[in-house]
């Protein structure tokens, strides 16, 4: 990797686990920054060095707590400005609010719009995200975006768990695309799982499996595991359609509610995730793997600071 020595890379409080990373991986030290929260909790951030003129990456994950997180961001990227920085990079391995993307329904918002505009109007002049959930959200900005994918290395372990007869599968219509990528990539064939309920399931009685899965190892693919509902159906529907061992593999680890505890119970051999959010450790089980996405995000911000294209991460890959 290029020498990175000029560049101003800040760790808020969502993930500093991946920042400490990414920098590691940069050959670079964390800049030096407080975030503070009031008892009110307001926010209060201080600029610890001089970052004036330079190019500066702000990582940050909009997760849980979604809204505070988001501030946080908001905060300084206002600081950043007012202290001369060169340009304001924000990356956000995971862009909360994503699946807001579209009026789904009458007097309905367009929240990823809105978080878009904000960062915007704060003063960013990138953003660089891994695996969007909807790929127009690149369009909400009028600054360039950097969208990531984590498919390649996800793709790159497990052909390195050298599994027999693969089939990819796809938890729901809705994620066909994703799916085909990935098999694509494992040169697999693909499955979909048809829930013909709209509400999430305790049983598997209105779920069929499109497709031949008995006596082969299924991988069910999607780009974010929230409540675990549509994983854990999956698992279930692959198990009683023949399937040999079931693997789930997911970007973004959101883990809501019981979700960790519904996935260490289910039919799953591993449950493969990202470092894209960090996972406490009441919400980590034994079944987990977890790929960090660090590499990635480090390779990209090199290329982008030395304006090179973050294309070329890309190039070995077909799909």
């Amino acid at each position: 990797m290029q020498d990175n020595k000029g560049i101003k890379l800040f760790a808020l409080n969502s993930n500093p686990e991946l920042a400490e990373k990414i920098a590691a991986k940069m050959g670079v030290e964390l800049s030096e920054a407080s975030v503070k929260h009031f008892s009110d909790g307001e926010i209060q951030i201080n600029i610890d060095e001089s970052i004036r003129g330079n190019d500066v990456f702000v990582i940050q994950s909009i997760s849980d707590p979604v809204n505070e997180n988001f501030m946080e961001i908001m905060v300084m990227i206002d600081a950043l400005r007012r202290a001369s920085a060169g340009t304001v990079n924000v990356v956000i391995p995971y862009y909360g609010y994503a699946r807001s993307d579209r009026k789904a329904r009458s007097r309905e918002p367009i929240t990823a719009k809105l978080i878009a505009n904000l960062i915007q109007l704060a003063g960013a002049d990138r953003v660089i995200s891994m695996d969007l959930h909807a790929g127009q959200l690149q369009g909400f900005f009028n600054i360039p975006v950097d969208h990531l994918l984590a498919i390649f290395f996800q793709a790159d372990y497990f052909k390195s768990l050298n599994l027999k007869d693969v089939v990819v599968v796809s938890s729901d219509h809705n994620g066909v695309k994703q799916a085909r990528n990935l098999a694509q990539l494992l040169k697999a064939p693909i499955a979909i799982v048809d829930k013909r309920d709209s509400q999430r399931l305790t049983d598997i009685t209105d779920s069929h499996v499109i497709g031949d899965v008995k006596g082969k190892d299924c991988i069910v693919f999607d780009d974010m595991i929230d409540t675990g509902g549509k994983m854990v159906d999956a698992a279930k529907a692959l198990k009683a359609a023949g399937a040999n061992d079931i693997y789930a593999c997911a970007t973004h680890a959101i883990f809501s509610g019981n979700a960790a505890q519904d996935l260490a119970a289910s039919e799953y051999k591993e449950v493969v995730v990202t470092d894209t959010i960090a996972i406490p450790e009441e919400k980590q089980f034994s079944q987990l793997k977890v790929l960090s996405a660090a590499p990635t995000f480090a390779k990209a911000l090199s290329l982008i600071y030395h304006n090179k294209s973050v294309d070329t991460l890309f190039q070995k890959h077909e799909i």
